[in-house]
């Protein structure tokens, strides 16, 4: 393990870190922000420790190992969510330094989850820091950081291998540089191109950019508390939707549908199998959830309410589904089924490759997969049945892989429910918790739905769902192997 490396990458992220508080500044500035020398101290003290510590940790160029990648990836998120509770904290918005650093973590993972109320009449300053926490933190703070890491002489494969949710990440370019950039280009578009049609749809420059920033990182962060329900537009709820699904695909998909080597199609995407499971589980349980709100009388029967039960349940599901946690209604009050679907959602999560948090819907599939092969080879026992994915035979230990990976999150899932439960929360309200922080969702059910929030909290249960906020975000094994003696080996 050499410690100047890990510490030299780990300044570095928190030097991007206080770069994005200058850019804070200069909105809280030009908004008249009277919170704007406090958040400009915040930024100068995150800049200054960055440089510092980057400075003080120069090495000699050398590829980071692979050990090096998971703690760098760790330390780094820690690093700015210690660093990202400073503009809370300076102005004065949350007076304790546990729930400032939870709100922090909270944005940086995508989570949504959050200890803030009054949000509509908040100063601008601190509404625009949530929501870019949550886009810096959607497509990875590590991923921009891997982009530079060859002009300071560091590679970054390892990096991108740590922080990239799914199974592996997908070059798109032969140079792991070009490949990180790439998926900047992507993200960056479509956030443009949302902003574009929030402002056709009649919503001001700071909330459409504010909310194109939490929909494209997944995260769920609104200028409103009431979230986009405040907007009362069918128009700006369907367009949300529709990021909101784009955000939960694999960006390589994306890059690859609109390439100026081919002409713009489709293709890229039916040819996708997980991408196929991944629409046909949203139209499935949107249709569920519709079909039970309507039988259940809670909407009309007429046209305007037909419309209205499809909007609301498309938007709930895709919601919980990508882990992005916006709400238009408050579907605590929903009737049980609807309420039991959007649960199990909550553990299945988008597309590998995507900005959604979950298990991943090629995990989920795969497990599918691999579970009709041993019911089949228990009626024929001779067979030789292998599970296929886009037409590839997937091996046993990557199956072995995904079978763990579940497990583990069912465990780590059981055990934060168990956790917040001694903490003398209800147990039905612990295991939304557990899921919503494990999943990056965001809201959860009972006192923490949507129609509520994360301030009733101890301290205590603050830290422990921001420990499972980083956990879930980086995949469990990044944040759990650090735990093994072998790691921290200087040979």
């Amino acid at each position: 393990m050499s410690f100047p490396r890990v510490f030299n990458v780990v300044g570095l992220l928190v030097g991007f870190t206080g770069a994005a508080m200058a850019l804070t500044t200069l909105v809280a500035w030009q908004m008249g922000d009277p919170h704007f020398p406090s958040l400009a101290l915040a930024a100068g003290i995150t800049l200054v420790a960055g440089s510092a510590t980057f400075l003080a940790t120069r090495s000699s160029p050398k590829e980071l190992r692979v050990r090096e990648g998971y703690v760098i990836v760790t330390l780094g998120w820690i690093g700015m969510g210690v660093f990202g509770a400073l503009p809370y904290l300076l102005t004065g918005t949350i007076g304790r330094p546990a729930p400032a650093f939870f709100e922090s973590i909270s944005g940086f993972t995508t989570t949504g989850a959050t200890v803030l109320t009054g949000l509509d009449t908040m100063a601008p300053g601190i509404l625009f820091w949530r929501s870019l926490t949550q886009w810096l933190g959607g497509m990875g703070i590590i991923v921009l950081a891997v982009a530079v890491l060859p002009f300071l002489g560091i590679g970054g494969m390892q990096l991108l291998q740590a922080e990239v949710p799914g199974l592996a990440p997908e070059r798109l370019r032969p140079r792991i540089t070009q490949t990180a950039k790439l998926l900047w280009y992507v993200y960056l578009a479509l956030t443009m191109i949302q902003v574009a049609l929030y402002l056709a749809g009649g919503m001001d420059t700071f909330d459409a950019v504010n909310h194109a920033f939490t929909t494209m990182s997944t995260g769920g962060f609104s200028t409103r508390d009431a979230s986009l329900g405040a907007f009362q537009s069918p128009y700006i709820q369907w367009v949300t939707v529709v990021f909101m699904y784009l955000a939960g695909i694999n960006f390589v998909l994306h890059f690859r549908a609109a390439s100026p080597r081919r002409r713009l199609h489709v293709h890229a995407y039916r040819r996708d199998s997980e991408w196929r499971f991944y629409t046909r589980l949203i139209l499935a349980a949107t249709a569920l959830v519709v079909a039970v709100n309507w039988v259940s009388g809670a909407y009309p029967l007429s046209p305007s309410g037909t419309e209205a039960v499809v909007r609301d349940a498309a938007f709930q599901v895709v919601s919980i589904m990508t882990t992005t946690g916006f709400a238009t209604q408050d579907y605590a009050q929903w009737v049980a089924p609807a309420q039991m679907t959007l649960l199990l959602l909550m553990f299945v999560g988008g597309m590998a490759g995507s900005t959604a948090g979950g298990v991943k819907t090629v995990r989920v599939l795969l497990l599918l997969k691999h579970t009709a092969i041993q019911m089949r080879k228990h009626l024929h026992p001779r067979a030789i049945l292998v599970a296929r994915l886009g037409g590839r035979a997937v091996k046993d230990d990557v199956l072995a892989t995904v079978v763990g990976f579940v497990i583990l999150y069912a465990i780590l899932v059981t055990a934060g429910m168990l956790v917040m439960s001694l903490l003398g929360i209800d147990l039905m309200t612990s295991l939304g918790l557990s899921a919503s922080t494990v999943g990056n969702i965001g809201p959860a059910l009972g006192a923490a739905g949507p129609a509520g929030n994360y301030a009733w909290i101890s301290e205590p249960g603050l830290l422990v769902l921001a420990f499972l906020m980083i956990v879930g975000r980086l995949e469990m094994y990044t944040v759990l192997i650090l735990f093994s003696r072998e790691v921290w080996r200087r040979n």
